[in-house]
């Protein structure tokens, strides 16, 4: 009943995939949020003039954590052993905040996940913490930036993946 697919089982259940047999090698990943938050709450984020404090330590910290335990968050994701996260916030002039998100570990399968839960997460964050000052903040996108390691390799947005798929980047 699972036609091939990678998740479903021969009975037409949801399961984990079997990577025991995958080579250990290094993997890396990055992902992007953007996140607009208008004129006021950015001029209030610069001033460090927020409820509810330090905005980007705060994100920062969000979206390392939240990386984490991406295995607890997305049902079937395997729990990586992560060797390094790192999210950098930063603030626009326009009022849109960028987060971008990394994740690498030594592993049996990706770090796609884990990369995207950091910025996904931090972008929340920052809703949060901007949310006294404005609800109509606005989390525009989060997205894979690259990927490299394991059998598929290298793919970067934008290039040319090898399966043939023209990935864009449409995001603003």
């Amino acid at each position: 009943m699972g036609g091939g697919l990678t998740h479903i089982g021969d009975a037409g259940e949801a399961r984990m995939v079997d990577v025991s047999g995958k080579e250990t090698t290094a993997r890396r990943a990055v992902a992007r949020a953007r996140v607009a938050i208008g004129a006021e709450a950015l001029a209030r984020l610069r001033a460090g003039d927020t409820p509810k404090g330090n905005v980007v330590e705060t994100c920062r910290l969000a979206g390392i954590m939240a990386a984490k335990r991406t295995a607890d968050l997305i049902p079937l994701c395997h729990p990586i052993a992560l060797a390094d996260v790192a999210v950098e916030v930063t603030v626009g002039d326009d009022g849109v905040v960028e987060i971008i998100a990394s994740a690498s570990a030594a592993d049996r399968t990706g770090v796609e996940m884990e990369a995207m839960t950091a910025a996904a997460v931090a972008a929340l964050t920052l809703y949060d913490m901007l949310k006294g000052v404005t609800k109509a903040i606005e989390i525009r996108d989060v997205v894979l930036i690259e990927k490299d390691g394991g059998r598929s390799g290298r793919w970067r947005r934008g290039e040319e993946a090898r399966d043939g798929d023209r990935r864009e980047d449409t995001a603003p």
